[in-house]
């Protein structure tokens, strides 16, 4: 299948900035955010969301997860405190995925835990290009400016897609490794980690099916969103992921970038512009307005919050489904 994943990287720029927020509590998926070691059970620290209910689904009643990433907060401005540090040291395993927040990279560096779970090592994961940061006709500037700006850095240009998690399929083999993992490291529940992966792997699957069946066949193929966080998803099913621009959240995309998007909106028969819960809608509605679209939610399930449209990630996957499903004329 020839699937253009047409994206603008942002993952390098965040994985750069020194995020502003501190968090002083780690946030667990439990009530009980202070017992994040130590505890009777097999204490697992997860980096966000995605980590922390792959941990859930899979450790049930044995294990007890928390997370570093705090509800409503964007992951990829995570700072780590100190009192999560102390808390990192005494648990018995921790899951993240590498290159995704770089704070959460630097404290498990440096932490003395027996079991480090790197989600990025248990699937492939795929570079999926980045669009264009100049376009053709784009007024103001030198041609030596414009070159520059095309010029992707050498760190953009090699950048792996972490949002595996947004593609089911790869989402599962994730989790198979971290039952593997939790298995070797709490090796008296091996078998309940097993059978419940077994049940998570199969919601997964029935939820790819989902996917497969909703989408294949729409009046259109393209959908445009503010984060460039789908090219799993858009590639699985088929699809062409179309980034809004690179600039900051609370930016507006140029002049020339809305003309280029109503153009193709056109073209290839876009309806709806994506926004997400965890940032600004500003920039997809400003697009959106120019160009005579209508805009909706669709969730890079990052975490998961009272605005989100469901209370877990199978709920909320379901709900993408059907926005895209709308958005792009399923039949």
């Amino acid at each position: 299948m020839n699937v253009v994943v047409r994206r603008r990287f942002l993952i390098p720029a965040a994985a750069t900035a020194a995020a502003a927020l501190s968090l002083t509590t780690l946030s667990a998926c439990s009530s009980d955010s202070a017992a994040a070691g130590n505890t009777d059970k097999f204490d697992v620290v997860a980096s966000f969301y995605p980590m922390a209910f792959l941990a859930e689904q899979i450790g049930g009643d044995h294990a007890n997860v928390t997370s570093l990433t705090e509800p409503g907060q964007e992951p990829h401005d995570l700072e780590i405190s100190a009192k999560q540090t102390a808390q990192l040291q005494e648990s018995d395993a921790v899951l993240y995925l590498k290159d995704l927040q770089p704070a959460v990279d630097d404290a498990v560096a440096q932490a003395d835990v027996k079991t480090k779970i790197d989600a990025a090592t248990l699937t492939t994961l795929e570079e999926h290009g980045d669009v264009e940061h100049a376009h053709e006709g784009e007024e103001g500037g030198s041609e030596e400016e414009h070159a520059e700006e095309e010029a992707p850095s050498e760190e953009e240009e090699h950048a792996l897609d972490p949002h595996v998690w947004l593609d089911p399929v790869k989402y599962a083999e994730v989790a198979e490794g971290v039952a593997k993992a939790f298995e070797k490291a709490d090796p008296d529940n091996a078998a309940d980690y097993r059978k419940n992966a077994e049940a998570l792997v199969k919601k997964l699957d029935d939820l790819n099916t989902q996917f497969t069946d909703g989408l294949k066949n729409t009046e259109s193929k393209v959908f445009f969103t503010n984060h460039a966080a789908f090219g799993y998803l858009a590639e699985r099913y088929g699809l062409t992921q179309e980034a809004i621009s690179g600039l900051d959240p609370e930016s507006e995309p140029s002049p020339a970038r809305i003309k280029e998007l109503q153009e193709e909106a056109k073209a290839d028969g876009v309806t709806t512009v994506f926004y997400e819960t965890l940032v600004s809608d500003k920039t997809a509605k400003t697009l959106a307005d120019d160009a005579g679209l209508k805009t909706d939610v669709l969730d890079p399930l990052e975490g998961i919050t009272e605005k989100s449209r469901g209370d877990d990630y199978i709920a909320v996957m379901e709900s993408n489904l059907k926005a895209l499903q709308t958005a792009l004329g399923a039949k």
